[in-house]
């Protein structure tokens, strides 16, 4: 099984990929811890990344193409992975297509954690990272909103949508998609 979680900062992407990466045994690829770790560790990526990071900006194609290209040949992905943190735009879903075609691989399903823009702001601030501060936050919904959704039609015309209500407990929210992709 090959997925991707898309939703906004806060919708619950990361809770989603690890439950379905335990449910399904595959390993999680999740961007945003990697670039954290990378940024922490000043490693060469992470020195790429860590100004766009800090301004809440999105880290350039180039680098997460290059990166998520490098992560999709290591063996521990070969039955299959739930990407989290990427694709963000429909550029970078019709590149992750393109990697996936050349590897011999195909996605199953996008999963979008459809959630009202104030709840994805109040979770935001819950959990109180320090890449959540108001101005950064609302910086990320806007970039949210102009570049990620886009990506939703994208995945829609491909017929790899699964829209999930996620504005309801993380157990329903698992559920619904566990469902889904079993079936």
């Amino acid at each position: 099984m090959r997925l991707v979680i898309l939703g906004g900062p806060g919708a619950g992407k990361g809770t989603q990929a690890q439950q379905l990466c335990d449910n399904l045994g595959i390993p999680l690829l999740a961007v945003g811890d990697i670039l954290r770790a990378e940024i922490a560790g000043e490693t060469d990526l992470g020195k790429l990344a860590v100004s766009y990071v800090e301004k809440g900006e999105l880290v350039p194609d180039e680098i997460l193409i290059r990166f998520i290209g490098r992560r999709l040949l290591l063996w521990d992905v070969f039955n299959g992975w739930v990407l989290e943190g990427y694709p963000r735009t429909s550029f970078q879903a019709e590149e992750l297509d393109f990697l996936l075609e050349d590897l011999a691989q195909e996605l199953d399903w996008a999963v979008w954690l459809k959630v009202p823009t104030e709840v994805l702001l109040s979770r935001s601030i819950e959990r109180d990272r320090s890449d959540d501060e108001p101005e950064i936050l609302q910086r990320r919904l806007d970039l949210y909103e102009e570049r990620t959704m886009p990506i939703l039609e994208y995945y829609e015309h491909r017929n790899k949508l699964l829209t999930i209500n996620g504005d309801r407990s993380p157990e329903e929210v698992q559920q619904d998609i566990l469902k889904i992709v079993n079936s």
